[in-house]
């Protein structure tokens, strides 16, 4: 029989971690944090970690695991995802994948290719030309090039827009075609996938009160730490870096940055639920206001 493999994905502020939680307890599982900005170290509010009471009672790995100043991609996380998963099983315990970051679970379901497709200056070229003739002019190049990608890939998402430009100068290939040709845990496990999911107006208004909560807890401190050394390209993309470093530079005043770090982080939202949306694969646990972190882990460990 295929080991077993648990996913709990979904929008942030569906309380992924306090349920995934208690589904471990159930199912003997250990956590892989599924989370593009929680393996950074000293991001610890504005990424929203699990608290460290949480992380005594389960192992939690992936999390706090590399400096901000460091790059880090799907190759380097699905390298050390599938090791997690190897491990947890060779122990007699189920993993248990958790996170927001839909291309981190896909990269492990589907594989990731075998073939050099990186070439930092070309991505360098294709970002300079985003930022001076706009994003619209490469999709409008991918559409050309690959039409196939160019449909799964929104116009707005410059970074996947030059991944697939770069993945197309570097090997001449298509980025679609590509992908046919990986191999990754699907077939190699017995997968179970659940998106967590909740009416839209309920969800945007867990967001302000999460982000509310992220400034009494010392959010601007934070930033401004970090804020003092280099950060990364990837590591600047966590919501409310640039916000909070307008604010301090005068830009507008802390109540405008609450209101646009909530309505970013609403925006990135609606951009995971259409990321999960496409995945045919995935089971939809929907949560209703009042539900608590036990009754949806009971349900989900019902369905497994």
């Amino acid at each position: 029989m295929k080991q077993k493999i648990v996913f709990i994905v979904g929008p942030t502020a569906t309380g992924k971690t306090d349920i995934a939680v208690r589904l471990a307890k159930k199912i003997s599982g250990e956590i892989i944090s599924c989370d593009s900005m929680q393996i950074y170290k000293g991001m610890d509010i504005i990424t929203s970690k699990p608290s460290p009471v949480l992380m005594r009672k389960i192992p939690h790995y992936l999390i706090d695991i590399i400096s901000p100043d460091k790059e880090y991609n799907v190759s380097q996380f699905r390298k050390a995802a599938v090791k997690k998963i190897r491990e947890a099983s060779l122990k007699g315990r189920i993993p248990l994948l958790v996170g927001g970051t839909g291309l981190y679970m896909s990269v492990l379901l589907d594989g990731i290719f075998n073939i050099k497709t990186e070439n930092k200056n070309t991505r360098r070229k294709l970002y300079n030309e985003a930022c001076k003739f706009g994003r619209a002019r490469l999709h409008d190049r991918l559409k050309e090039i690959d039409p196939a990608a160019a449909l799964k890939i929104h116009p707005n998402d410059t970074k996947r827009i030059i991944r697939a430009l770069e993945v197309y100068e570097v090997t001449g290939k298509p980025i679609s075609e590509l992908q046919k040709h990986r191999v990754g845990l699907w077939s190699k496990y017995d997968v179970k996938i659940f998106c967590l999911n909740m009416n839209r107006d309920e969800l945007n208004r867990r967001i302000e009160k999460r982000v509310g909560r992220m400034f009494k807890s010392g959010l601007v401190k934070e930033v401004k730490k970090l804020l003092k050394n280099k950060i990364s390209r990837t590591a600047s993309c966590a919501i409310g870096l640039k916000e909070i470093r307008d604010y301090l530079k005068g830009g507008y005043d802390l109540e405008a940055a609450k209101q646009l770090i909530a309505r970013n982080t609403c925006l990135y939202a609606k951009r995971q639920l259409t990321w999960f949306r496409k995945d045919k694969r995935i089971e939809w646990v929907n949560i209703k206001p009042g539900d608590k972190p036990q009754q949806i882990a009971r349900q989900i460990f019902n369905k497994l």
